[in-house]
């Protein structure tokens, strides 16, 4: 075994010896020896180096960064209308308000009361488009923009105003008949009268008449009938002293008219208190659009001769037809009525009237006074729009809108409530959609708008130039429905400070007077277009999807997830403190408020993505807020609004609301401001419907 162990070992010996010996040699040969251990300390001198320079390297980057973030950060905005906008913030706000737990206070709650940003650019507006009027100039004769001059001219001539006194109102009332009080009157026939005053004078006593669109065909015309809008304002959920109040002091405003027409004080009593007395009466006929929509009947179509049976006191068809000249009508003519149960009670209190001879009594001369403010204004697109629409400002708005509008298309292909088929539609309907900003593109033409008003006559008072004007928008307004392809009339003037999606004309607008400081501006940071005027655009292009909001409005979609969601919506504004009402008033208001909700995520979903692309934000002067915290601060300014004030419709929030509802379903505003979990403001909980 031994021989054996040593015959399989003995081989293996020879093969090891020459690498000992190797091994040894490189050991022991100091020839060999000193390359190797200058090669040795080389790599530890290349190692040392290239350590140090990493360390230099990042110290140097640390520097830089650190130097780069100092003094090439977002930089203060320098220019006037920054320090403009610091100052207002400043003044506008309440700073020793905690953000997280009242961002409306925060923003909007200054010393003395809380700013209406809305109506302080309103009244802003106001005083530029009095400054264009009263500026010199020279224009075309005949053209729009004269005709506006003359006309503000002729009204702002109190001298000559007050020189002719009551004659040009008593001359138009001997042109409907005369009035009794005067003792000067002709006892016309009452739908004589009633088509006068509605064609010739655009007055509507008993109810409102204008053309609209058709409800199931929206390019189609259709004379809707309306409740009327009364000269005294009248609610029915006034309180009874104040009712009282108004009612006094409407009723001596008649007194005072009555007589500067030349009537006997004790007459002009007695016609005065009838007057109120009917007011009074038909009001109480008025049924609230929401009782309606509860019964199902906002509205019913009717034809001409149909509602002749329900209401027979008026002349419908001569009426209507003088009226809305030159369309053609005939007793099978559809008629959209909003109220018919108001209009039956109206025509037998109207008969009861005549047969007792009370209604001619009636005291109309109101109706001529109130005309001038919403007449004159019709020539005034031509210089407030132009700013905006001929300048660098309307490229500035649309790239605005643009990044908005992609944010949106973008959002709607992450809703996980809504179908790929449901999707495509709606990224359809983006596509489609139109914007108009600024003013109507037509007023920027000199020979469209030279048509629009060339018959309008001025003179020989400035009544008579009041109730020209009348007649010349009727009369535009039924020419327009009455083209083959009708375009888009707008429903508000360039300088009025809101906006608005039109469902018949899939149009979205965005007069000159939103585009304004505090809200808009080419030279703010990005961040307070985005804030102020984005979330608006975001707004309303959601209000192209309301109907899949609604019940039964998208039976394609995941309606349990959508449901979901708008019920945590619904119950997270429900339990913010109410100002002055309940914070949910039907479905309208729902929607308006996923609107606010959708549109702040839209427009700082747009802000992100225009930071990525573009550098070079600026902050604002004065204000320890980062470009972030700008967004919102300029978020919550559009929607500074007082505890009470809420829009005719009452179709929005209070101003509150509107704040921190959205708000606490953004996270990055708690990460912003560094509220604490469980703040007002962030929520454990976030409602996802956009």
């Amino acid at each position: 075994m031994e021989a054996e162990d040593k015959s399989e070992e003995e081989p293996r010996g020879p093969s090891r010896a020459p690498r000992m010996r190797t091994f040894q040699s490189q050991e022991n040969s100091p020839e060999e020896r000193l390359p190797t251990e200058r090669s040795g300390l080389w790599a530890m001198a290349r190692r040392a180096l290239m350590t140090v320079l990493l360390l230099s390297m990042l110290l140097a980057a640390s520097v830089f960064l650190l130097y780069t973030f100092q003094t090439c950060g977002p930089s203060p905005c320098e220019t006037p209308e920054c320090w403009e906008l610091s100052a207002l913030y400043l003044a506008s706000g309440n700073s020793k308000v905690a953000p997280c737990t009242d961002f409306f206070s925060f923003a909007c709650g200054k010393a003395n009361g809380t700013v209406d940003s809305v109506q302080v650019l309103a009244e802003e507006n106001k005083r530029r488009l009095r400054g264009i009027l009263e500026a010199q100039g020279s224009w075309h004769p005949g053209s729009g923009e004269e005709k506006a001059f003359q006309f503000y001219n002729s009204c702002m001539d109190t001298h000559a105003i007050e020189a002719a006194g009551a004659g040009p109102l008593r001359q138009v009332i001997e042109e409907v008949g005369g009035w009794p009080v005067s003792g000067n009157w002709t006892s016309l026939d009452f739908n004589r009268t009633l088509t006068l005053l509605m064609s010739q004078y655009g007055h509507f006593p008993f109810f409102e008449a204008y053309l609209g669109p058709h409800p199931f065909s929206p390019h189609t015309p259709v004379i809707q009938i309306d409740q009327p809008e009364f000269d005294v304002p009248l609610k029915q959920d006034q309180e009874q002293k104040v009712s009282a109040q108004i009612f006094r002091e409407y009723l001596a405003y008649l007194n005072q008219l009555g007589i500067l027409l030349g009537g006997a004080p004790e007459k002009v009593q007695q016609h005065a208190s009838l007057s109120i007395s009917i007011t009074s009466r038909l009001s109480r006929f008025l049924r609230p659009l929401e009782l309606r929509q509860v019964q199902g009947k906002p509205f019913q179509m009717v034809t001409v001769d149909q509602l002749q049976e329900k209401a027979p006191a008026i002349d419908w068809l001569s009426c209507l037809q003088a009226t809305f000249t030159p369309m053609p009508l005939s007793p099978s003519q559809p008629l959209m009525v909003h109220d018919l149960e108001y209009l039956e009670d109206m025509s037998q209190l109207v008969e009861e009237l005549v047969l007792t001879h009370s209604l001619p009594r009636l005291d109309g001369c109101s109706a001529w006074r109130r005309q001038a403010p919403s007449s004159s204004p019709h020539w005034r697109p031509h210089m407030f729009g132009r700013p905006l629409t001929r300048g660098p400002e309307v490229l500035y708005a649309m790239e605005l809108f643009t990044a908005v509008r992609d944010a949106l298309v973008t959002r709607l292909r992450r809703l996980p409530w809504m179908n790929k088929e449901t999707r495509e539609e709606a990224e359809d309907k983006v596509a489609q959609l139109r914007v108009e900003m600024g003013a109507p593109e037509w007023v920027l033409k000199p020979e469209l708008a030279r048509q629009e008003y060339s018959d309008i006559q001025l003179g020989p008072s400035f009544l008579h130039s009041v109730l020209s004007c009348v007649r010349s928008l009727q009369a535009r307004i039924v020419r327009s429905f009455l083209q083959p392809l009708p375009r888009h009339r707008w429903k508000m003037s360039p300088w009025a400070v809101n906006a608005y999606y039109s469902i018949p004309d899939h149009v979205v607008v965005f007069p000159a007077g939103l585009l304004q400081p505090p809200f808009f501006h080419p030279g703010y940071p990005r961040a307070v277009n985005f804030g102020a005027a984005g979330s608006i655009m975001a707004h309303e292009l959601l209000h192209i999807f309301y109907k899949l909001l609604l019940p039964g409005g998208c039976p394609a979609c995941d309606t349990d997830a959508l449901q979901r969601e708008l019920l945590c919506l619904e119950h997270q504004y429900a339990a913010f403190p109410s100002h002055g009402r309940s914070s949910f008033n039907g479905s309208r208001t729902l929607l308006e408020n996923a609107a606010d909700v959708g549109g702040l995520a839209i427009a700082l979903q747009a802000y992100n993505q225009r930071l990525l692309m573009h550098y070079g934000e600026t902050t604002l002067p004065g204000l320890d807020l980062s470009p972030q915290q700008i967004f919102f601060r300029s978020y919550a300014q559009a929607t500074c609004r007082g505890h009470s004030s809420q829009d005719s419709q009452r179709t929005h929030g209070p101003g509150p609301l509107r704040v921190h509802g959205p708000l606490s379903n953004t996270p990055a505003f708690a990460r912003y401001f560094r509220c604490p979990h469980g703040a007002l403001l962030n929520p454990s909980s976030r409602c996802h419907l956009w």
